[in-house]
């Protein structure tokens, strides 16, 4: 039990100091899979997981919700194993939200997370793909079907650009999509056990939105609709709310650009969630330096909580 804090007390960027440099490396996947558990376990009161599909490779897909709302948020990551640090940052940053819920604090000196996530809770995907995150780390040894295997390595890719799953598919590109037109024989949308279960689990809940983090460019993207307006605009207003007040203070706010699925390409997890749940589905992309660590975490931990305020004040 954490030590309790007066109510007005609060959780800022130096508190909860627990290290997330990428020097001193990045945990694996069991462990990540193990500490979204563990924080279930601990704070089962309102906070529940759950594991919504598998990989190829049979590695599980873990989902940690948190919080009572009806409604939920999606915040998900990893749909390409070259970003590890980030899958990392949100399982932080859900063990956080965790300890405040209970013990009533604030974060950020602004957001009172027990009363948000009791209205609108937050559904934590930190790892969407885990073969391809494994792959990264360890190489194409670590997947266990023989055949997969060796067809990767036949591709002869370099890990640091392995931005696909364990059959070598980019899961980026592999979601349904009203312009997308297939080149190749095999190049079918939601052909692959990852796509599926993201699918489902965006039609199974009453959700409100869906933000994917990832660390490329400065930007925010948002999905312009053709033909519904006020869809699009309701993404835009969220996107530029974000650009405005989800990130600390301390250099360059993100751009924020709409994006459009082109013909040639297979469609996008934010893109597919924008047309069929008609909801704000943004990516949250974020640049940084080893010297950034520290500022990147305190973005990706309040952009949620802030994505939540705007929606209920």
């Amino acid at each position: 039990m954490p030590e309790q804090m007066d109510s007005k007390e609060t959780i800022s960027g130096e508190l909860l100091s627990e290290n997330t440099k990428s020097e001193e490396g990045c945990i694996s996947y069991e462990e990540l899979y193990y500490k979204l558990w563990e924080t279930a376990r601990r704070y089962s009161d309102f906070c529940q997981f759950r594991v919504i599909g598998s990989s190829h490779d049979e590695r599980m897909i873990p989902m940690l919700e948190i919080g009572n709302g009806d409604e939920a948020v999606f915040c998900m990551s990893g749909c390409r194993g070259t970003e590890p640090e980030i899958p990392q940052m949100l399982c932080r940053a859900a063990s956080e939200y965790c300890q405040a819920y209970e013990s009533g604090w604030m974060m950020e000196d602004f957001y009172e997370v027990k009363k948000l996530l009791s209205q609108i809770r937050i559904c934590m995907i930190p790892l969407v793909n885990p073969d391809g995150f494994e792959i990264c780390r360890k190489g194409y040894k670590i997947i266990r079907n023989p055949i997969y295997r060796q067809m990767l390595r036949m591709q002869d890719r370099p890990l640091d650009e392995f931005v696909f799953n364990g059959r070598g598919v980019d899961l980026c590109t592999n979601f349904p999509a009203s312009d997308y037109r297939r080149r190749q024989l095999y190049e079918e949308p939601a052909s692959e056990n990852e796509t599926k279960a993201l699918m489902r689990i965006f039609q199974e809940y009453q959700s409100r939105g869906l933000l994917s983090f990832t660390g490329t460019e400065n930007k925010i993207l948002y999905y312009r609709q053709r033909g519904n307006f006020m869809c699009s605009q309701r993404s835009y207003r969220m996107a530029k709310n974000l650009q405005k007040h989800g990130f600390t203070r301390e250099g360059k706010s993100p751009f924020v650009e709409n994006f459009e699925a082109r013909k040639e390409e297979g469609g996008s997890p934010e893109q597919y969630y924008s047309e069929f749940i008609r909801q704000p589905a943004l990516a949250i992309m974020k640049g940084h330096s080893v010297q950034q660590t520290s500022q990147l975490y305190r973005d990706i931990r309040q952009i949620p909580l802030e994505y939540i305020y705007s929606l209920i004040m």
